[in-house]
């Protein structure tokens, strides 16, 4: 019998939109990802992704990196 372990992902009480909770969940689970990758990925306009990377950097949950963007 194999073992399994399961991981429940957290989302901050805070994230109220769909998309935001969308672009956090896909951070967590990554170790960083740019814009494009985000976009491409998660099907979003860059404006809109754009202005939940923006709100979820002013809440402190995410950082622009190097490389794009990670969960802080």
């Amino acid at each position: 019998m194999m073992s399994t372990s399961k991981q429940r992902l957290a989302v901050p009480d805070e994230l109220d939109s769909p998309q935001a909770k969308l672009v956090y969940l896909t951070l967590s689970v990554g170790d960083e990802a740019t814009a494009a990758d985000l976009q491409r990925a998660l099907g979003l306009s860059k404006l809109t992704l754009l202005a939940v990377l923006e709100s979820l950097a002013t809440a402190d949950l995410v950082e622009r990196t190097e490389g794009g963007y990670a969960c802080t």
